[in-house]
């Protein structure tokens, strides 16, 4: 790490006086990086493509520019080097998930002119295809599953299996994204337990962002895909933006992006969850 180290020490125009690895983040090496002047970093270093930090700054940008929401400040970022804020952690209270239910409401009313994004992106490793539509269902049938679909096949494996019961649940998942209007909401796109931290004084803050203009019950969803948050989240939420009515019937359609790409990214462990998803569409 003293290459990084002196990188940072050359750019930022400071001495570190410390440097420490932090645990978690499946495609970036992560530390927390101290000043000699007693400034505290969030430091990450991309494996592979430089475009990782990039797509990150410009979510975490989109996403500061709708002023609702926390997010890290962004220090610097060059090549596969992402130097973030460092945010020191609260307790999450009844007052932090209340907060946070009414934030993320308030990020969802930011509304785009199309479904997509200017640029492309990633969930996780996988590239994340923003092309902008008109259509909501258009979008989300084929930049989100048909693509993940598509990955699939090229694995082998059961990726033909998840192929031919996708193309008996195409027509229902279609309709059902058809039945009701959604919005062209500003999401998160990937908000799971560990893409949000509590700051001090119970102060919601985003992080990893795949952002794009879509329908915000695909963020809701993916908040419950790994066991959900608590409900006070969700109560502060619907309160203050109520979803379309059968909204929680759809979100087996929104959690199905996620569980066919945690499949191409992991293999085989979230097979029986992606068939169950699409089977329940098959009939």
């Amino acid at each position: 790490m003293i290459s990084v180290k002196s990188e940072l020490e050359f750019n930022l125009k400071r001495e570190f006086r410390s440097f420490r690895p932090l645990h978690g983040g499946s495609i970036a090496s992560s530390f927390h990086a101290e000043t000699t002047r007693g400034e505290h970093f969030f430091v990450k270093v991309y494996d592979g493509s430089n475009s990782y930090a990039a797509s990150e700054v410009t979510g975490l940008n989109e996403i500061r520019k709708a002023a609702v929401i926390r997010t890290p400040d962004v220090i610097f970022s060059e090549g596969n080097l992402l130097v973030l804020e460092y945010i020191s952690e609260g307790r999450s209270s009844n007052e932090f998930w209340e907060r946070f239910g009414l934030e993320f409401a308030a990020l969802h009313r930011i509304n785009g002119s199309f479904f997509g994004f200017s640029e492309n992106n990633f969930i996780g490793l996988t590239s994340q295809i923003n092309t902008p539509s008109a259509s909501w269902s258009d979008f989300y049938m084929t930049r989100r599953l048909l693509y993940q679909i598509k990955l699939a096949e090229k694995k082998g494996g059961a990726g033909s299996l998840l192929s031919s019961e996708f193309v008996k649940a195409e027509k229902r998942i279609r309709d059902i994204t058809e039945s009701y209007n959604a919005t062209r909401s500003l999401l998160h796109g990937d908000l799971w337990s560990g893409n949000y931290l509590c700051g001090e004084g119970g102060v919601p803050v985003l992080i990893d962002p795949a952002v794009y203009y879509g329908d915000r019950e695909a963020d809701l969803a993916m908040t419950k895909l790994f066991g959900g948050f608590d409900q006070r989240f969700y109560s502060a939420y619907i309160e203050n933006y109520p979803p379309e009515p059968g909204w929680q019937e759809r979100e087996p359609v929104y959690k199905l992006y996620h569980v066919l790409n945690h499949y191409n990214l992991f293999g085989e462990t979230y097979l029986n969850q992606a068939l169950s998803i699409l089977r329940k569409y098959t009939g």
